[in-house]
């Protein structure tokens, strides 16, 4: 998660994923990140590396890690996929801000980036629900309605729950 200070509002960096077919998550709302490759030293190197890859911005130069979150237990389609993300929250100096205006992504990995406003995102009148299909069933799920058209729910929603957790 990267965070900035904009004209006197905290922003988040989402990412809508690109379309692939074998992809559980494609085209669905998202965090920059991705899997640990073994050139990565660590996991930091990792979100830091995915970052850079996805929308061009180094956050080894231009931001501070914060803290890292518990991790969460990936989930497609219903069920456990054994993967377990770790997610970082870095936060851009007030001179780095601006570089997160002008993202350069990877259209192979990234269909959209953009900066979503923790206000709008704490505020619980933009809370709304959606209905997923699952197995046969139709299931109503918590989500946040964005610019667009695209929708934050599922693991990127949880884990925007836990950052306003973590930042209570």
């Amino acid at each position: 998660m990267v965070l900035r200070e904009r004209s006197s509002s905290a922003e988040v960096l989402m990412i809508q994923r690109a379309e692939h077919p074998q992809d559980p998550w494609s085209g669905h709302v998202a965090f920059p990140g991705g899997r640990k490759d073994d050139t990565d030293t660590d996991l930091r190197s990792t979100a830091e590396r995915e970052t850079r890859e996805e929308v061009g911005l180094d956050l080894a130069e231009h931001g501070a890690l914060l803290w890292r979150m518990p991790d969460v237990h990936a989930v497609a389609r219903g069920r456990r996929t054994g993967l377990l993300i770790a997610p970082h929250v870095y936060e851009l100096s007030r001179d780095s801000a601006h570089r997160g205006d002008a993202l350069v992504f990877d259209a192979a990995e990234v269909a959209a980036a953009m900066w979503v406003s923790l206000a709008f995102l704490a505020d619980p009148s933009n809370l709304s629900t959606m209905e997923y299909a699952h197995e046969g069933k139709t299931i109503v799920l918590p989500c946040v309605r964005l610019e667009g058209g695209r929708v934050l729910w599922g693991l990127t929603l949880q884990m925007t729950s836990a950052l306003f957790d973590a930042l209570a």
